[in-house]
């Protein structure tokens, strides 16, 4: 239901953004989140967005470079990525949450995922 595109390898300093579409009809009832994994790691929490997208929430690693967005008439999700670290380097992957009532940094708590796309960072 979830399908993540955008992802492919950078040198560090650059940008590129990510796209998640949904193929839910209700696509506004969800928040829409980012994850990544990065070899050997556990998923993380990357950045959230509101029903309406008026609320944002990210993690302390890519606040003032990450910027999360969502356009709720093509049913998608965008992270635009800036400043890209090695650190960044991951798979990177799209959920959705039934509006639970407040926005979640927690993986568990979303109830749909998409498949994830790599992202590399050169140094």
């Amino acid at each position: 239901q979830l399908q993540a595109s955008g992802g492919g390898s950078v040198q560090a300093g650059g940008s590129l953004t990510l796209s998640c579409v949904s193929s839910e009809h209700e696509f506004s009832r969800y928040v829409m989140g980012w994850f990544h994994q990065a070899p050997g790691r556990e998923r993380e929490f990357v950045a959230a967005i509101s029903l309406n997208g008026a609320r944002t929430t990210y993690a302390d690693s890519v606040k003032d470079r990450f910027f999360i967005t969502r356009d709720n008439i093509k049913k998608t999700v965008y992270l635009q990525m800036n400043n890209l670290k090695s650190e960044d380097t991951a798979v990177y992957y799209c959920a959705a949450d039934l509006w639970p009532g407040y926005i979640s940094t927690k993986g568990t708590e979303y109830d749909y995922w998409g498949q994830g796309t790599l992202v590399t960072v050169s140094s």
